[in-house]
């Protein structure tokens, strides 16, 4: 196959009319590395270091260095303490009775928290611990504790558990009390992180409802029920008249 750069007067023609493009010009390396170092030298060294390094490295840099490093130790210094504020809790907790008031009704202001009451001799208890360690994970900026109810609150009945509160600000903003309210025994992790996402826990990227399908599957159903049930009765009441 011919080389479209290459310089022929057949490939010129082919230039001319359009039908190939025009000639590759050949990059000069030497130019390439000259705007490289340029571009290089526009960045302060400083701008690659870290705070650490920064330290290290003051009595290097004159007057007005200085000065710029201490406006970008500070912006990196707020970048760093807002990333730790939002990456501040990241797994799910246990914490007893004791603590509830401390971490849960007067935890810090304007973070949400979610805390599971449970019992591990219940499956569905273990079930929602295994999606709320995952949900965590994925959402550090909420705080996740779980405890063990009898801790918390004596002679709690089985058939409430599992129980999910959420907090926020000493308030709570959402419960699910038993297995129904929680999801059924065939939980599933979106479904759940769209529920504590319906009560303002966390902040989910799903776009609806895990359970859409189920639900209007259900209506359905229940509907072309009730709708059989009045042809019924109407054929019955049309035979009684008779």
């Amino acid at each position: 196959m011919q080389d479209p750069n290459e310089d022929t007067e057949w490939n010129e023609i082919l230039r001319d009319f359009g039908i190939l493009p025009p000639k590759e010009e050949p990059k000069d390396e030497i130019e390439e590395m000259v705007l490289r170092l340029q571009k290089e030298a526009m960045v302060k060294p400083y701008e690659k270091m870290t705070l650490a390094q920064l330290k290290e490295a003051e009595d290097e840099f004159d007057e007005e260095d200085m000065r710029a490093i201490e406006i970008y130790r500070e912006k990196r210094l707020q970048e760093w303490k807002a990333l730790r504020k939002k990456q501040k809790f990241g797994e799910l907790r246990e914490i007893s009775g004791n603590q509830y008031v401390n971490e849960v009704t007067n935890a810090e202001k304007d973070v949400p928290v979610i805390i599971h009451l449970y019992r591990s001799s219940i499956p569905m208890c273990l079930l929602v611990n295994q999606h709320l360690s995952l949900l965590a994970r994925k959402f550090p900026e909420t705080k996740f504790v779980k405890a063990i109810v009898n801790s918390c609150i004596q002679h709690y009945h089985d058939n409430c558990l599992p129980t999910i509160f959420v907090y926020k600000n000493g308030q709570i903003e959402g419960k699910f009390i038993g297995i129904i309210e929680c999801g059924g025994i065939n939980l599933k992790l979106e479904e759940l992180e769209w529920k504590l996402a319906e009560v303002g826990a966390i902040q989910t990227d799903l776009e609806e409802n895990p359970k859409k399908d189920i639900l209007d599957v259900m209506v359905s159903s229940i509907r072309n029920t009730s709708i059989y049930d009045d042809t019924n009765s109407s054929n019955s009441d049309n035979d009684d008249t008779k």
